[in-house]
């Protein structure tokens, strides 16, 4: 590993999002000392705007925030880039205009790991923030893996919203994920037979136990890509990088 490449972390949405992912990325590297650990630079901005707000409500467009926080990564030395907040992605095809080095999908990365566990066609529960469902970021990737996503109904949604305003706010007890089990108790009972927990926020209080379906980490999905790319694997082609990122990563 102390050969790999640099993985650069643009973070800050949330902070505990953040050191969540990069825990997870020391979880899945196969190490037995520091120095088998990947070398990893992490910018991690909470001054970012809100994302949902900005897709749903005509906030402040966090584009120019997530692209001066890519090249901080670029210019530190980063090869490529994980984005721990799955609404970011929505900003994701501007970002990668104005940035050398390639990104590596979250949404592409966790998806993926769907389609192993669970048989085509199969319908796919979609928990995360409004401006993830909003712009469909979840819906499209899962269809064009042949599953059929379904979302909360709109009072669940609410509820799902509230446990992660609650986690950003530093409340990560078991009020919190009440919450988000109001809609994942309503996906499973019309028929989802996975989860995905498709806002950072949502693994650091929605657990296995939690649920009585496979509940799929986006967050852990991505650590597994990250240090995957960054070993020199085959992970290039099983985590959907397009042509262009593709030749990025392989430069």
């Amino acid at each position: 590993m102390t050969d790999g490449r640099t993985v650069g972390v643009l973070g800050g949405m949330g902070p505990l999002a953040t050191a969540d992912l990069y825990r997870k990325i020391i979880d899945a590297t196969p190490a037995r000392r520091d120095q088998d650990h990947l070398h990893v630079i992490i910018d991690a901005d909470p001054r970012v705007p809100d994302r949902t707000d900005a897709l749903l409500r005509g906030g402040e467009d966090p584009t120019p925030w997530l692209v001066a926080g890519a090249c901080r990564l670029a210019a530190a030395g980063a090869d490529f880039i994980v984005m721990p907040c799955n609404t970011a992605h929505a900003f994701l095809p501007q970002v990668q205009l104005e940035v050398t080095i390639p990104f590596v999908s979250m949404i592409e990365a966790a998806t993926a790991e769907v389609a192993r566990i669970v048989a085509p066609g199969s319908p796919v529960g979609i928990l995360a923030t409004s401006g993830t469902i909003a712009v469909g970021l979840y819906q499209h990737a899962l269809e064009r893996l042949g599953l059929r996503p379904l979302v909360p109904a709109d009072t669940d949604q609410v509820r799902v919203e509230t446990g992660i305003h609650l986690v950003k706010a530093g409340q990560t007890g078991r009020e919190a994920t009440e919450h988000v089990l109001v809609g994942a108790r309503s996906l499973v009972a019309h028929g989802a037979v996975a989860l995905l927990a498709a806002c950072t926020e949502l693994p650091i209080i929605l657990h296995q136990e939690d649920v009585p379906v496979p509940l799929v980490d986006p967050t852990a999905a991505l650590a597994r890509a990250a240090v995957a790319v960054a070993s020199e694997d085959e992970a290039i082609r099983q985590f959907g990088l397009n042509e262009g990122m593709r030749h990025a990563v392989q430069s």
